[in-house]
Formats: C-alpha cells, sequence, structure tokens
C-alpha cells in the first residue's frame, strides 16, 4: 500500500466527514431559520461575536458550547455503560453509511486513478441498509437503559416504525434494481448518465416516477422527523432520549441532521442521477444537438462534485418544508400509511416494472 494511495483516501474521508457534519451544522440553524420565515417570525437571531450576528449562524457554535458544557445527568437506576454508548451507536452507523455512496466520477491524473467513494463495495447498497439497521439500536437501548418508562415506550415506537418503513423502502427499490441491474452505486449512477432517446438523462426519477416517491416518504420516516417523528415527539408525547442532557443529548439531535442529509444523499444517487450533469462527460460537455465544449479533468471533477452537493443540499431544504408544513400522524395512521398503502404499491411498482422490461428486452 503506497504512501499516494494511503493520502489519496485519508483525503476522500476527511472531506466526506467534513461536508456531512458541515450540512448536519448547518440543518440546526436552518431548522430554526427557514421555520421562523415560513411563520413570519425573525427566527435565531441572539448569538453574537463583537455585535456581529451573520444572520444568526453564530448560534450553531453557541450550541456546541452548550451541549459540551451543560452537566451530564444519568438516571441512578440507569444502566450506566448502554446509556452512555447509546448515543454514539446512532451516530457513528449513521456516518459509516455514507462510506459506499459516491460523491463523485472516477478521474484520471496522469498515472494516477481517482474514484471518488470511500469504500467501493460491489453491494454498496446493501451495505448502507445494514448500517441504517444497525442504528437503530442506538435508540433502542437508550429508551431501555435510560430505566423510564416514556423512554422505553419512545424506543419502542421506534424500533417498530424503522422495520416497518425499512421493509416498504427495500420493497420500492427493486423496480429501480431491476432497471439498473446493479447494486454497486457508483454502477447504478454511470447508467443514469446514459440518454433515453438521445437526449433525456436515464435518472432514475424519470424511469422509476413512482418508486421515486415512495423510496423518498419512507426515507423521511427513517429520518423520524415531522410527520414522522412518534417516536421522538418531544413537545407532547416524550421520546427515547428523554433522560439525555448535555454533549450525549446533541449527539441524538446531530444525528437526526445526519440521517436527513443521508436520505437526501440516497435519493440523489438512486433517482437524481447521483453526481452526473447532464451531458457533461470525462473531456466536457457533448450536447445532443452537436455541440462540445471540452473541460480539463479538474474542472469536470469540480462540476460533478458540486452538482452532487446541490442536489443533496436541495433536497434537505424541501425535506425542512415538509417539516414544517405537515402535522405529525398518529401511530396507527403511520402503520396503516407503511404496510397497506406503501407497501402494496411497491410491490405493483414492482410487478409492472418486470413486466415493461420483460417486453422491451423480448
Amino acid at each position: 500500500m503506497s504512501y499516494e494511495f494511503m493520502a489519496i483516501e485519508f483525503a476522500k474521508v476527511t472531506f466526506l466527514f467534513s461536508v456531512i457534519m458541515g450540512f448536519a451544522s448547518i440543518l440546526s440553524w436552518v431548522e430554526r431559520k427557514q421555520s421562523a420565515l415560513m411563520q413570519d417570525r425573525i427566527g435565531a437571531n441572539r448569538a453574537d461575536i463583537m455585535g456581529f450576528r451573520l444572520l444568526g449562524l453564530f448560534h450553531i457554535l453557541a450550541d456546541g458550547l452548550k451541549g459540551f458544557t451543560k452537566q451530564d445527568f444519568i438516571p441512578p437506576k440507569a444502566h450506566k455503560v448502554l446509556h452512555t454508548i447509546a448515543p454514539g451507536l446512532g451516530f457513528v452507523f449513521a456516518i459509516m453509511a455514507f462510506a459506499a455512496i459516491p460523491f463523485g466520477g472516477i478521474y484520471v491524473f496522469g498515472d494516477t486513478t481517482v474514484s471518488l467513494q470511500v469504500f467501493p463495495i460491489s453491494s454498496g447498497l446493501l451495505m448502507v441498509f445494514a448500517f441504517m439497521s444497525l442504528g437503530i439500536y442506538g435508540f433502542v437501548l437508550a429508551g431501555w437503559a435510560s430505566y423510564n418508562n416514556y423512554a422505553t415506550l419512545g424506543g419502542l415506537r421506534a424500533s417498530s416504525q424503522m422495520i416497518s418503513y425499512e421493509i416498504t423502502m427495500g420493497a420500492t427499490l427493486i423496480g429501480a434494481l431491476i432497471v439498473y441491474g446493479s447494486v454497486q452505486l457508483q454502477e447504478i449512477v454511470l447508467y443514469q448518465g446514459e440518454l433515453l432517446w438521445g437526449w433525456l438523462p436515464k435518472w432514475g426519477l424519470i424511469l422509476q416516477p413512482l418508486g421515486c416517491i415512495l423510496f423518498v416518504t419512507a426515507a423521511l420516516a427513517e429520518t423520524k422527523r415531522v410527520p414522522f417523528d412518534v417516536p421522538e415527539g418531544e413537545s407532547e408525547i416524550v421520546g427515547y432520549f428523554v433522560e439525555y442532557s448535555g454533549m450525549k443529548f446533541l449527539l441524538f439531535f446531530m444525528t437526526d441532521f445526519i440521517e436527513t442529509v443521508l436520505a437526501a444523499a440516497l435519493t440523489t444517487t438512486l433517482f437524481l442521477g447521483g453526481w452526473q450533469v447532464p451531458y457533461l462527460l470525462a473531456d466536457g460537455f457533448h450536447f445532443p444537438w452537436g455541440g462540445e465544449w471540452l473541460l480539463p479533468v479538474w474542472a469536470v471533477m469540480s462540476l460533478q462534485v458540486g452538482a452532487f452537493i446541490f442536489k443533496v443540499a436541495a433536497l434537505c431544504f424541501f425535506f425542512m418544508l415538509i417539516r414544517w408544513t405537515l402535522p405529525r400522524f398518529r401511530w396507527d395512521q403511520l402503520m396503516k400509511l407503511g404496510w397497506t398503502i406503501m407497501l402494496p404499491l411497491s410491490i405493483l411498482n414492482t410487478v409492472v416494472t418486470a413486466l415493461v422490461v420483460l417486453l422491451i428486452e423480448g
């Protein structure tokens, strides 16, 4: 293993981690500022440094300082070890799920080939789902280890919701996987770079519109955000983290935002062409009407990485819009939506997709 290889891998991990944490931090500000704009309020505007408020962005630093300095409390009868490690479990598995998601293409710089994917595993999609499933143990353990009936019930609600919607999420993707013919996320993005009828990008949104809507809905439920925040419901029904404070609570808080970014990144990769920019190939733009604009490799890489980040940011904005628009589902409504509406529709989408592919391929 050469030093050059290790330096490239370190740079990719550092860049990806910085972008994820940057998104999560900014979302903690966007949540308050966007809700304020939608409700005709000023929003976060108190934290300042030497009189400069910068639209309330210093609240991100204030939140971090508060989390680090606030007293850490563990209930007397709680399981101290599990109570301590539970917040970290959800956080770590949410971060690890990003390793298989490509945030750029494969580029050649002289004798060096660089793939902007931290862990290019052949079964990348399955790995992402596995980490998403493991993350739920952190929330269940947090509820049980707190020795509080309300926290335990919150943990049970979280586990049942995650199981219900992960089944639906997996079923919604079968149709897309039939079309793509692979579970390798880089290959899925490369497939979406091809053109339909010579001009229309083969994005999943175009080939699988129903699958895209169902997947986004199930992914939102996985984030446990409004209208799917029954496991938490901090304002009325009390969630699994009721006995947490300080940095441990901040970890749960950040995990919610990281899961939101993960849902946006997965939707981008599977249905919005990932890092693909329409008509942009390895050497520049090649337009279907005949023109071309050649670009150096670094410019192509910058445009494609920028396109991926822009799509993720736009989806995060859309998710936040939903979060401050719709009311919370009741528990029975949540289960009914998942099991009696979304799951049958996803199975129908799979059957129709399989029939269409069979007819086209003869």
